[in-house]
């Protein structure tokens, strides 16, 4: 069986036990804490019931903070906001000067794009620190700056084509929902602003933007054409992942049909070595059959986690308490290993216990997944397993629990990093469906957690799962199960 070994706990169950204690404090702020993370998606979760069962699903979906996230589409739109402001003001103060332009403005929108540009955020797109920078710059110089410049010139035609370009463009960048609301709180704020600048630089309003003008019209039309293409993208994203459900449930029942006539096969084998008065014979029947028995096994395990893979857009949202050390523990047991070689090359190591909100059987299946992917990186590397090639280890830092899975395995490039949690993206040369890692992206979010990989060609992987910890060694937490 796979190593398991405990460092002493940093902190007493006493501590533990006291903070139980006080339950309703920490559930107001729990609660808190997930609007404050998911505000949109919860805000859609909540009219759902009142909408057509298609469009439901697409409010339900994940958000997607940066659309089709890439390093290198990160550090373009880097560049582009570096260099563009500057030529802009160029444009509008010499070439085509327009009534209001100002340089501190333009240097300081500029100044946005540095942070897409540096490899510590721009290499991990999928990071949540990365996506909420991405959201404030595109919030603060898309709808904020530019509403506030379309003000600032009197509202003439050459801004309001601006704006309405600026509209479209913000649906092409990030989610629908997100772009739909922030484009018009960005209106909102940005010609407030304007105008609370105009009093106190001028002394006076600026002429009001009036309502029912070709103006208005033609705003309400870039934000409906916005909002169509979000919709149709987000709509296309969706057909694909219930295409990929049904293909793999076909498969599935088609695969499942022979995997019994095999079972039924090894179940006969070890009856018939029962039978069998040679002992070598015996041994060498039921050898067979269990070899048999554990591969039909191993491949049910295997088309229950796909089938659990592409159900990205229908995963309901648990509040489980789970403790990190038994739901680790039981995903490690329960694993259909292969061979004992692969069974004793898995080793746990707990730094730490804590407990976390989150589904149980959608953990397993994350645990299931980031072991499948490193057995399958082990054996591409080497045919030869040593204990200790596949290291999982629990812990935590104040209130961020951590499991991380490493292998020794042939590692992942730069490039492959920046797209493995995308839906249908598979490194491991075309054999994958490229589902697995988005659904464990998908279920880390719904807890308010994040995914992350540390990795290099021939040097192995680190998936490291990041997760807010309701308790550390928590006291009601089941025990592990016993190891075999």
């Amino acid at each position: 069986m796979s190593g398991l070994t405990r460092k002493p706990p940093v902190n007493p169950q006493a501590k533990a036990t006291a903070r139980a204690a006080h339950g309703s404090p920490t559930d107001a702020s729990n609660a808190l804490g997930a609007w404050l993370r998911h505000p949109l998606l919860l805000a859609a979760q909540a009219i759902v019931r009142g909408v057509p069962a298609r469009w439901a699903t697409l409010l339900q979906t994940p958000i997607e903070s940066i659309l089709h996230p890439s390093p290198r589409r990160l550090k373009l739109l880097g560049a582009f906001t570096l260099i563009g402001h500057p030529l802009f003001y160029w444009i509008w103060h010499d070439l085509l000067p327009q009534p209001y332009e100002n340089l501190g403005a333009r240097l300081a929108m500029a100044a946005l794009g540095i942070p897409l540009l540096l490899d510590g955020v721009a290499q991990r797109p999928q990071s949540t620190r990365t996506q909420r920078l991405y959201n404030l710059i595109c919030f603060i110089q898309l709808p904020l700056f530019f509403s506030w410049m379309y003000a600032m010139n009197a509202y003439d035609g050459v801004w309001l084509a601006s704006v309405a370009a600026m509209v479209v463009i913000y649906f092409h960048l990030t989610d629908w929902r997100i772009a739909a609301v922030a484009s018009i709180a960005g209106f909102a704020l940005g010609t407030t602003l304007g105008e609370w600048q105009a009093i106190a630089l001028e002394g006076h309003a600026l002429a009001p933007l009036p309502v029912a003008s070709s103006a208005t019209v033609v705003l309400a039309f870039a934000w409906f054409a916005g909002l169509m293409l979000g919709l149709s993208g987000a709509n296309l994203r969706r057909e694909r992942l219930e295409h990929a459900l049904a293909t793999i449930g076909i498969m599935a029942h088609e695969l499942r049909t022979p995997l019994s006539t095999a079972a039924l096969i090894g179940d006969a084998l070890r009856q018939e070595s029962a039978r069998q008065s040679d002992p070598a014979r015996a041994a060498q029947l039921d050898k067979l059959a269990q070899r048999l028995l554990a591969l039909v096994r191993s491949m049910n395990h295997h088309i229950d986690l796909q089938i659990a893979n592409a159900r990205l857009l229908q995963l309901p949202n648990y509040a489980d308490l789970l403790s990190a050390q038994a739901l680790v523990t039981e995903a490690v047991i329960a694993y259909p290993y292969r061979t004992q070689r692969e069974r004793e090359c898995v080793e746990v190591v707990i730094h730490g216990d804590f407990s976390f909100r989150g589904s149980h059987a959608q953990f397993l299946r994350v645990i299931d997944n980031l072991l499948q992917n490193a057995l399958r990186s082990l054996q591409v590397a080497s045919s030869v397993l040593s204990k200790g090639d596949i290291r999982i280890e629990v812990g935590h830092r104040g209130r961020e629990g951590r499991i991380s899975v490493s292998d020794r395995g042939i590692g992942i490039d730069a490039a492959a990093q920046a797209r493995i949690f995308e839906p249908f993206f598979s490194s491991d040369g075309g054999t994958g469906h490229g589902l697995g890692l988005a659904f464990c992206r998908r279920v880390l979010q719904a807890s308010g957690g994040s995914i992350r990989v540390k990795s290099a060609p021939a040097k192995g992987a680190t998936f490291t799962l990041v997760l807010p910890v309701e308790h550390d060694n928590p006291v009601d937490a089941p025990p592990p199960p016993p190891r075999p």
